[in-house]
């Protein structure tokens, strides 16, 4: 190898000891080429579950793997800037310990940086939830829609890939990613979507989990265009309600049959992201609401076997290998 990238990836954590052995594995198996993983830091914060004694068994086996610790949770932008302050190379990865990567994920996300002007690069979130019910269908069409935008707009969440130009982010931060990109942004860096970066991850399974995740995400992206006059692709409502209208339409002359269930779908998921926008604008707006330390949706901590083999026979799911995550 050759002149490789060396990066650091930094696991965010917090009670997730079933899920960060199959994350783990699933790092040791990444297809490098032009890549190195030079250190794997886990930063496990107030986790009170037996994550740090899954971590410690990692660092045994894998000298590259560290843990660092908080006594309290103190929220992932606190836990950000630790992994800031502690990561040894330019190039940092972002993992959350309840995402997957397929096998070239990482790969794909840092080769970009050897172009200078690449500040951060974001992967391709694909959720495990079953298209059957109306929250799963919601959760799949709205990243199917942010995965359409982002390839002509860049939109950078979930598992992503970045320069350390700077310190920290705002530890009252409720969307990490997005004021990342501000800032990489903001020092005149380019944001590149790499749609063939793969990352596995589980929506929300509950009417009360979806909008409550979907609220904070918007209070977040409402507090980012007041800090740093930024706004995020796919914060535009009419745009996203629009695509989303457009995509059922398309379906409904495919397969005839499906019209009344699909629309009923479409609608049911554009009221439930205006309900969840309306929330989080009061949140933002009138009662100011600190969300940098959020409640845990539990349901999206359950990325299973099962849900992955849902999705294959649904023929929807990529073909990429898929790695299995044991049900929390």
């Amino acid at each position: 190898m050759k002149n490789p990238l060396k990066c650091s990836i930094g696991i965010m954590a917090y009670n997730e000891a079933k899920n960060l052995p199959v994350l783990m594995r699933a790092l040791e198996r990444q297809k490098l080429k032009d890549v190195v993983i030079d250190e794997i830091l886990i930063i496990s914060s107030g986790s009170t579950d037996n994550t740090n004694e899954v971590a410690q068994k990692a660092m045994k086996k894998n000298p590259k793997v560290q843990l660092l610790t908080e006594s309290k949770r103190s929220g992932k932008a606190t836990a950000i800037n630790i992994f800031l302050e502690s990561a040894r190379n330019e190039i940092l990865v972002l993992e959350s310990a309840d995402t997957l990567p397929d096998r070239n994920t990482i790969e794909r996300l840092v080769v970009p940086f050897r172009q200078k002007q690449i500040g951060i690069t974001g992967s391709h979130p694909v959720p495990v939830n079953p298209k059957n019910t109306i929250i799963g269908y919601a959760v799949n069409a709205l990243w199917d829609l942010h995965h359409e935008i982002s390839l002509h707009h860049p939109k950078i969440g979930e598992t992503i890939a970045f320069r350390k130009s700077f310190k920290k982010i705002p530890v009252l931060s409720a969307v990490d990613e997005v004021n990342i990109e501000a800032l990489l942004r903001g020092h005149g860096y380019k944001a590149v979507y790499v749609p063939d970066a793969i990352v596995r991850n589980k929506g929300p399974e509950t009417f009360k989990e979806f909008t409550m995740q979907r609220r904070r995400i918007y209070a977040g992206h409402l507090a980012t265009i007041r800090e740093y006059s930024y706004t995020v692709s796919t914060i535009s409502g009419h745009k996203i309600f629009l695509l989303m209208l457009q995509k059922s339409l398309k379906h409904a002359v495919k397969d005839v049959k499906h019209i009344p269930s699909g629309l009923f779908f479409t609608c049911t998921t554009i009221f439930l992201e205006a309900y969840s926008r309306g929330l989080g604008y009061i949140d933002f707006k009138f009662r100011h609401t600190d969300y940098s330390i959020w409640e845990i949706a539990q349901s999206t901590k359950q990325v299973t076997a099962t849900s992955i083999q849902q999705k294959k026979k649904e023929g929807k799911f990529l073909k990429t290998e898929s790695l299995h995550i044991q049900n929390s």
